[in-house]
């Protein structure tokens, strides 16, 4: 059946060709890429182009997979190249203004609205950061990953992500203390 075998074997088949094998992958994996793509780009529209050319980029790629690595980094990676060259291509400048700091982890859905709103703010302010400070919240609070994970991803050490990520909480806190 298309739909049975671990991750592994379902991209190994989908690598050698067979379609059924890869619209099982694309369809389990579709949530976490327009999740990824939202956090990038904040908005509802550029995250389902960003997710849909992802898809297009995977089914282009895939008989490219040569197992390296698990079909989740592999996917997550074009992803997240392709969020980046599409905010990239966009030139686009997301202004904020917060009024309080909170922390990057709690991004899981509240259930006052004050709450909602002042959480899209701070990922508004995120999403502002210079480039390589972005990717690096984004990666790690935003998408859940480890130093390390995050550090393959941006193709950097693990020590460059933690800077990154001490620059981006500096920067952070000065801009929303400054918005109070």
């Amino acid at each position: 059946m298309p739909g049975e075998g671990t991750e592994s074997e379902l991209a190994q088949r989908a690598a050698a060709g067979d379609r059924a094998a890869f619209a099982v992958l694309a369809e389990r994996h579709y949530a976490r890429v327009h999740a990824l793509a939202w956090r990038w780009s904040g908005a509802r529209g550029d995250a389902e182009d960003i997710a849909q050319e992802t898809m297009v980029k995977m089914a282009g790629a895939i008989r490219s997979f040569r197992g390296d690595c698990a079909f989740s980094t592999w996917a997550y990676r074009i992803a997240y190249t392709t969020a980046v060259d599409y905010i990239r291509s966009r030139s686009r400048v997301i202004p904020f203004a917060p009024s309080k700091m909170q922390e990057l982890a709690e991004s899981t859905v509240r259930d006052l609205p004050e709450d909602a709103a002042m959480n899209e703010e701070l990922w508004r302010a995120v999403r502002a950061l210079p480039e390589q400070q972005r990717d690096a919240v984004l990666l790690v609070y935003g998408e859940d990953m480890s130093h390390a994970d995050a550090a393959t991803l941006m193709a950097c050490s693990e020590k460059t992500v933690s800077w990154h990520l001490h620059e981006a909480r500096k920067r952070l806190k000065i801009s929303l203390e400054a918005a109070i």
